[in-house]
């Protein structure tokens, strides 16, 4: 399914709903009562950006240590639940998916899978979705007795209903992370104490995750990459350009001529490799990339691995050069210096966590333009708060510490 249709189908057939189950739950709220069995089950819903699960790593690790001996579950877009499986902190056969390339697979992926949650009995969904009318929907129909997920309280635009049990107030000038942490926070706290949670998140709180690859991996990736071309050796300056970024926000691109140029400088140094990356469908540009910079030392990598090797070809590799969006984020479970853009979106909230990342950011007044407020969808055709990150910045940023 397309974004804008995307977009599209959560407000026009998402308010309504909402409305209606809202109606709906309150009709019956004479006649419920209110749940105090144990949290055994707990059900983390997710539908956007496969990077954001990197973010929720520290959620799960706090649920399971407030709630000893919980069954962690995960929902996910079948497209995205790699990320999940990279990670580790979730079985296999407790991940739950649907498919987003088609609106009827997804519609009867929904239907089939809306009778399997209710029969798991979750005794809790943390929704992650900041403002999304069907995450909020799912929430609610997967039959969960506490129901956790952002309110917009007194904000105007942003209604997703009055579905959840737990209210919990989406803080934009904390990182993501940290409202992650406030769901699993909020299932400790009365329900009607609004907004919750009303406790400080501590740093210590934030676990960073990273995962190494063996001799072994490390020795296949190698031999992968001489497959690609012979003169790569375990002495070469592997630097890795992500020149995409999702469909959902494309504004958040650094000029495609500025990635060009930029590889063009680095590899004057006669040990360095360019490797571009990205998923299979990002490889016709990746490729007219690699043309244009028309070098023998430039790869066109994109499709090339799972994400597992990913990460294996990140533990051999010096630099990443990334616009926002999946690959620096999986890059932060790893020691690659990562070097990522940042304009439309704010690293405040959204920065990859970890000691090898730095971002790049001229921090325009008109950053960020896209937020949960608007549902990341912005009004600007025209991203100066890239274009003013120069190509001579940018290459000395890179080459200060190569």
């Amino acid at each position: 399914m397309g974004v804008n249709f995307m977009r599209a189908l959560d407000k026009w057939l998402g308010i309504p709903c909402c409305f209606l189950l809202s109606l709906f739950v309150f009709c019956l709220r004479p006649f419920s009562r209110r749940q105090a069995s144990p949290i055994k089950k707990i059900l983390f819903l997710q539908i956007s950006e496969m990077g954001s699960s990197v973010s929720a790593y520290s959620s799960i690790l706090k649920a399971k240590e407030l709630f000893p001996g919980v069954e962690i579950s995960y929902f996910i877009f079948q497209e995205m639940q790699e990320s999940i499986h990279l990670m580790g902190v979730v079985d296999s056969d407790h991940v739950f998916t649907v498919t987003s390339k088609s609106f009827l697979g997804f519609a009867k992926g929904i239907w089939k899978m809306i009778w399997l949650m209710r029969s798991h009995k979750f005794d809790a969904i943390l929704d992650l979705e900041l403002f999304s009318r069907l995450s909020s929907i799912l929430s609610y129909l997967f039959g969960a007795s506490r129901r956790v997920g952002y309110n917009n309280f007194h904000m105007e635009g942003l209604y997703r209903g009055s579905l959840q049990t737990h209210k919990v107030i989406y803080n934009h000038t904390k990182h993501i992370s940290y409202n992650f942490l406030a769901l699993v926070y909020a299932l400790e706290e009365d329900p009607a104490m609004i907004p919750l949670p009303k406790r400080f998140i501590p740093e210590t709180d934030i676990k960073p995750l990273k995962i190494r690859s063996s001799s072994a991996d490390r020795k296949i990736m190698l031999m992968k990459l001489r497959n690609e071309n012979l003169r790569i050796t375990p002495k070469t300056k592997l630097i890795l350009l992500n020149p995409n970024a999702s469909d959902l926000l494309p504004l958040r691109r650094w000029p495609t001529e500025n990635f060009i140029e930029t590889a063009i400088r680095l590899l004057k140094d006669k040990n360095v490799c360019i490797l571009i990356i990205g998923v299979q469908s990002e490889y016709e540009r990746a490729e007219k990339i690699r043309e244009s910079i028309n070098s023998d030392r430039c790869i066109n990598f994109a499709g090339k691995t799972t994400l597992r090797q990913l990460i294996d070809l990140y533990n051999i590799s010096n630099v990443l050069l990334s616009n926002d969006s999946g690959p620096p984020n999986f890059a932060s479970l790893t020691d690659l210096r990562t070097l990522v853009f940042f304009g439309p979106e704010t690293p405040i909230c959204y920065k990859p966590l970890g000691k090898n990342i730095e971002v790049l950011y001229a921090n325009y007044h008109c950053s960020p333009c896209v937020s949960a407020y608007n549902h990341r969808q912005s009004a600007c055709k025209d991203n100066q708060c890239l274009q003013a990150l120069t190509v001579d910045l940018v290459y000395r940023q890179i080459i200060v510490k190569n």
